[in-house]
């Protein structure tokens, strides 16, 4: 897109991707972007937010588009993607001593993971569809995500390596990608044991009108960047759900002190997960997050809220960003 410029940069083993716009002295803003998706999902906010003053970085994770992608799972734990992030800021923000962080998704989740281990780096944190949730230490995530969805809830079958992106490949890559980001299906994701993402494609799938907020030439985007790829860099995020599980022991009944905004989509499938508003809304959420400042409640949003009601969303960063700054210029 015009005036956003990309390049690679080393970091923690791998070489990464990154987009970003606006001026040097700006205050950076981290985008981390989820599954299945790419820098390109802050399109719109890199604009914005540079417009703004503030200086734009938004990377293509590990394992995504043009950044490095390690075929094991067990190099996509809390501490590769954290320490990934850690070596991008040593890299981008220069002198600045803390940098305001966006996440989604997936990306939501690293950035959780980013104020958790780094706290003294982030001046504020927007959170995107995704709570932050502590570690259970009485049970790995695979195995309660079983016990409360079943064995087709998507994360339990995302396990075994290769199974998800044979079937994504029957199902034919662009029509799985253009069902998961216009989709409006609530609650829990539950995959069908037989073609779980509709193998024996539609041939008049093209004729769905896609929405106002996502174009033809969006969609083309993303299909040309994950037939290069392929899925695998993305799935192996929820194989290594486990292995982290190990790893963050020390961290367990930490809590988050960085000030936190939280958004989502009245429509997202996660939101309407059952227990996740309750705990949003019922006090649970703001005892982990002592500095929660905010929850939004987009109204007619789905799960990609930011592509969606993209003024609306980069409207809510900047207001959150804008105080905290202001705060930090009155001590």
């Amino acid at each position: 897109m015009e005036g956003i410029d990309h390049r690679m940069v080393s970091v923690n083993g791998i070489t990464m991707h990154i987009a970003e716009k606006g001026p040097k002295e700006g205050t950076v803003v981290l985008l981390l972007h989820g599954f299945p998706d790419l820098w390109y999902t802050w399109r719109h906010q890199i604009t914005a937010l540079s417009s703004l003053g503030h200086r734009a970085v938004a990377p293509d994770l590990r394992g995504y588009g043009d950044s490095d992608s390690p075929e094991c799972f067990s190099e996509y734990t809390c501490l590769h993607l954290v320490g990934d992030l850690v070596a991008l800021l040593d890299s981008v923000a220069g002198d600045q001593e803390k940098v305001f962080l966006v996440g989604h998704d997936w990306g939501a989740i690293v950035g959780w993971y980013l104020c958790l281990f780094r706290p003294e780096k982030i001046k504020g944190f927007v959170c995107l569809s995704v709570p932050y949730r502590p570690r259970n230490p009485k049970v790995k995530p695979v195995e309660g995500f079983k016990a409360v969805f079943g064995d087709d809830y998507y994360i339990c079958r995302f396990q075994e390596p290769g199974k998800a992106e044979r079937e994504i490949a029957c199902a034919d890559p662009r029509r799985v990608l253009k069902n998961i980001f216009i989709g409006r299906e609530l609650g829990p994701p539950i995959l069908p044991k037989d073609n779980p993402f509709g193998a024996n494609p539609n041939p008049n799938c093209e004729q769905v009108k896609l929405p106002e907020w996502f174009s033809k030439e969006d969609l083309d985007y993303y299909v040309s960047k994950f037939k290069k790829t392929g899925f695998t860099g993305g799935l192996n995020y929820y194989r290594a759900m486990d292995l982290t599980w190990e790893l963050t022991a020390p961290w367990t009944g930490a809590k988050i002190q960085v000030p936190v905004k939280f958004m989502t989509g009245d429509l997202d499938m996660v939101y309407t997960t059952p227990g996740v508003k309750e705990y949003i809304h019922g006090g649970g959420f703001a005892a982990d997050v002592p500095n929660l400042q905010e929850v939004v409640v987009i109204e007619d949003a789905g799960h990609f809220v930011n592509q969606e009601k993209p003024q609306e969303v980069t409207a809510h960063i900047n207001d959150f960003f804008t105080k905290l700054q202001d705060n930090y210029k009155s001590f």
